[in-house]
């Protein structure tokens, strides 16, 4: 059936639906069974299986593969049983690595669907006559929905009733310009769907004004759904730090593979069987590329968004995290962010009177009349169950409507006494919002807003007085809203403005207190030893953002406060002279916001900027982190941004920035971890091929090698606690490579010291033993243990001692499962299989100590090089 073409009471009757009770709850689980949950069906998710097979897509591992099954035919042709165990052994290792790789390709998969669950879209709904907020998944047909500018809609809908609504629907009709709605609109028949006017569509967004609505369409049933096949073509994107380690692996993987061509010419011109030292070569380089390297990245960053989304950051796109750990300027709004977003009312002055009026439970008469005027001009609610209050809407409204509440006159009463007539919606342009209202017999105009707006549209009122009042209040830090009003004949067919909001009777102002957040001004504190500047960005008056700028350290000794106004009057270059002393932007425009991003981000900083509006998503998305509050943002901003703040609170963007700038650091320690024990292997085998013309490791025991070091202990590695010191340097630059601070000469150095500790334990095991299985044991110790070490040394730039050697549970587990994969095949038969044998007692305590000589090279190496350098940077 279509609805566009039906009346509203033909829709409602259709579905058994009201429009003021809604559906019941025994109805509602009826219509989920027959109609299933509100969402588009998702790409098709790859199996275990598929996962498992694409495991062997790399070329390397498939010539290995090959080598081996070759192998294994010449081992069951010559009926020789002991041949037979390499190629078996071969197998075996490189599938428990692919199953490794399904584990953690699984579990990424899974922290990542957990996200995407945590910010499923919610919805405003009427059940069983209340008003509720649920699940947009939970939707059904029948549902009564409301609607406002900032939500995405949730589901297809048939408008009940509406008010100057704009609807975004490009990604449906094309139509760069947002639709105008009118839910009494006459539809043709076969009207194309962007000429519906008198409906709404699921993943469309409100632009303006507000709606009621009934779902028509969940689900696949919907117009998005009908074209649902479209967004199987999206595909998974790397971060750019993935990007970029991906094209570095290629880069090693070509110096490997010349590296392990000439270590098989070597070694076939010295007369080691073609065989066994083609398996050798491909084993290293198997071993020695770090094909897995970006595949650890993104399970390192998804535990990192985990961690975040337990201090109330939502990230929603990986690339984020990388940014958190440069953000060196923070704009923050004021409301709710720094402050606790509790507005109370607790002044109000009534035009005439010679001061204000504290407000309590049993108002004056004239107070109480302000307070019903601008509670009638509200679309806030605040509903009651049991001594619980619920604020659903902007906190600004909810105060009035709780104040009127507590002088017995709750909003839906005063609803029904008085009805709404027409209204024209808030927006950050007009800075007011009106409505037309029945108030005993007369069309009353009531508009509220900013008093520096309300009083040039007012003609009658003690204009100056108020003036002085609102700076008192402002002074004071209070918010300072103005109520004025007037009466017209008949209601305007076209709501305007121009129209209504001019020629007003001043009634009296309001004054909310919002107290800043106690975390705040630690927040602040820390950003400001974090080498981040705080700035505030608010549309409150200069005097109220400057006096809570000041209490919580924004506004320092000689820092500047200016407003929208200045900011506009400025050009791009007198601004760039001056912003770096500008803290506290009040009065601004969702322009002014992308102007201010822009100018930080010429000087070439590394911006985050916070938004809750429609009109803030260009700022957002304008920003190198976006971030949107997650209680009282819309579902626009949080679209737009990259961040979403669960709690709207500043010091979580503060906690943020640790959590991104702790993951980067681990991220560095996971790639210098591997890179240096990768550059080991190869220059152990490369160098004893061409000093000894000898293989130091055969092929398993490299593979065995990798399995053992490349996995376990560098994914623990990447879940090390965030240092206690991150907050005390200063952000790195925008373009920072990920090898700055001469990482990458310490991870070459760290390969040459793991190569040289190998080869001396090959040759003393060798000499002492007389054999070449002998050596080779010694150097299968030796070269693994190292690298289990080597994980501990990594942890931090700090002594191992200092932070605590044991106090990162994770790898020590995994270092704990390490050792024994070590001791299974050096002390079980296990040991026949990959060509070691049994060392004298003596050659153990040798092996042990070149396995703990780099916790002596990287203590001295931190103590006397890496504090040297940061000292430098400091100065």
């Amino acid at each position: 059936m279509q609805f566009f073409n039906q009346t509203k009471d033909a829709v409602l009757e259709f579905f058994n639906t009201n429009e003021e009770k809604g559906l019941t709850q025994s109805k509602v689980a009826e219509l989920q069974e027959k109609y299933g949950v509100n969402k588009l069906k998702e790409k098709k998710k790859k199996t275990n299986v598929q996962r498992f097979f694409e495991q062997f897509k790399d070329a390397m591992i498939l010539i290995l593969l090959a080598a081996a099954a070759v192998s294994f035919v010449i081992a069951v042709v010559e009926r020789n049983p002991k041949e037979f165990f390499e190629p078996a052994l071969i197998l075996f290792i490189v599938i428990l690595n692919a199953v490794m790789g399904v584990m953690q390709e699984s579990k990424a998969e899974k922290a990542l669907d957990a996200l995407k669950n945590m910010s499923a879209p919610h919805a405003r709904v009427i059940r069983d006559g209340e008003e509720k907020i649920i699940d947009a998944a939970d939707l059904v047909p029948g549902d009564i929905i409301h609607l406002e500018a900032g939500d995405f809609v949730p589901a297809d809908a048939r408008l009940l009733r509406c008010a100057g609504l704009k609807s975004e629907e490009s990604a449906l009709t094309g139509e760069s310009v947002p639709s105008e709605k009118d839910a009494v609109a006459e539809v043709k028949d076969n009207a194309p769907l962007g000429d519906r006017s008198n409906m709404v569509f699921s993943g469309c967004s409100v632009t303006y004004g507000t709606a009621t609505a009934v779902v028509t369409a969940t689900g696949m049933d919907t117009e998005m759904g009908k074209i649902a096949n479209l967004l199987d073509d999206e595909t998974d994107s790397e971060t750019p730090l993935q990007m970029k380690l991906s094209q570095l692996g290629k880069y090693l993987g070509f110096v490997a593979l010349v590296a392990c061509a000439i270590i098989f010419v070597v070694g076939l011109s010295n007369g080691i069987p073609a065989m066994e030292i083609f398996m050798t070569a491909v084993s290293l380089a198997v071993s020695a590329i770090p094909e897995g390297l970006p595949a650890i990245v993104t399970i390192v960053l998804s535990i990192g968004v985990q961690r975040m989304v337990k201090r109330n950051a939502l990230i929603r796109r990986l690339p984020a995290v990388e940014t958190l750990g440069g953000a060196s300027i923070i704009c923050s709004d004021k409301t709710g962010t720094l402050t606790q977003n509790r507005m109370t009312l607790v002044k109000a002055y009534f035009d005439g009177k010679e001061t204000t009026e504290d407000i309590s439970d049993d108002c004056s008469d004239e107070i109480k009349k302000l307070l019903q005027y601008g509670t009638l001009c509200c679309d806030g609610s605040v509903v009651f169950n049991g001594e619980e209050e619920q604020h659903i809407g902007d906190p600004t409204e909810t105060a009035i409507v709780l104040a009127a509440h507590k002088n017995g006159m709750p909003k839906e009463d005063l609803g029904k006494r008085y009805p709404r007539l027409g209204e024209i919606p808030f927006d950050s342009d007009r800075k007011l919002m009106t409505t037309i209202n029945k108030i005993d017999g007369k069309n009353i105009v009531i508009v509220k807003g900013a008093f520096d707006v309300m009083a040039n549209r007012c003609i009658s009122g003690d204009l100056s007085v108020a003036k002085t009042i609102t700076e008192q209040m402002s002074e004071n830090a209070l918010r300072v809203l103005a109520v004025g009003y007037k009466e017209i004949d008949e209601v305007p067919e076209v709501l305007t403005s121009e129209e209504l909001e001019s020629d007003l009777n001043f009634m009296g102002l309001v004054g909310m207190i919002d107290p800043p957040r106690p975390e705040a001004k630690a927040a602040v504190a820390t950003c400001r030893r974090a080498g981040i500047k705080p700035v505030m960005i608010t549309g409150d008056h200069v005097v109220t953002a400057s006096a809570i700028a000041r209490e919580l350290g924004i506004l320092e000794e000689g820092d500047k406060a200016i407003t929208g106004t200045e900011l506009d009057a400025m050009t791009d270059s007198e601004f760039d002279s001056v912003i770096g002393s500008i803290s506290v932007y009040a009065r601004v425009s969702p322009e002014n916001k992308i102007r201010i991003v822009k100018a930080w981000q010429r000087k070439g900083q590394v911006v985050s900027m916070t938004g809750d509006g429609v009109n803030d998503a260009p700022a957002l998305k304008a920003a190198d982190i976006g971030c949107a509050m997650g209680i009282t943002g819309t579902d626009v901003a949080k679209g737009a941004a990259d961040m979403t703040l669960t709690d709207d609170n500043f010091a979580t963007i503060v906690d943020a920035v640790r959590e991104g700038r702790g993951i980067y650091a681990n991220i560095k320690k996971v790639v210098g971890f591997l890179l240096g024990t990768n550059i080991g292997e190869v220059i152990t085998v490369f160098a004893a091929m061409l000093l000894w013309h000898k293989t130091p490791l055969l092929s398993m025991q490299l593979l065995w090698i990798n399995l053992v070091t490349d996995s376990l202990p560098a994914i623990a590695l990447g879940m090390e606690e965030v240092e206690a010191d991150v907050m005390e340097k200063k952000p790195k630059p925008k373009n920072e490579g990920i090898f700055a601070h001469g990482l990458g000469i310490r991870v070459v150095l760290q390969g040459f010291m793991f190569g040289l500790l190998t080869l001396i334990g090959f040759r003393v095991g060798e000499n002492v033993t007389g054999t070449l299985i002998g050596g080779q044991t010694m150097a299968f110790i030796v070269l693994a243990l190292c690298q289990v070490v080597q994980a501990y040394n990594m942890r931090s730039e700090h002594s191992i001692f200092q932070i605590g050697v044991f106090s990162n549970k994770n790898l020590n587990k995994a270092a704990l499962i390490s050792v024994l994969l070590v001791v299974l095949v050096l002390f079980t038969p296990l040991r026949f299989a990959f060509g070691l044998e049994i060392l004298p007692a003596k050659l153990y305590g040798v092996a042990l100590v070149l396995i703990l000589i780099p916790v002596a090279v990287m203590e001295a190496s931190k103590t006397f090089v890496i504090k040297r350098h940061y000292k430098q940077l400091e100065q």
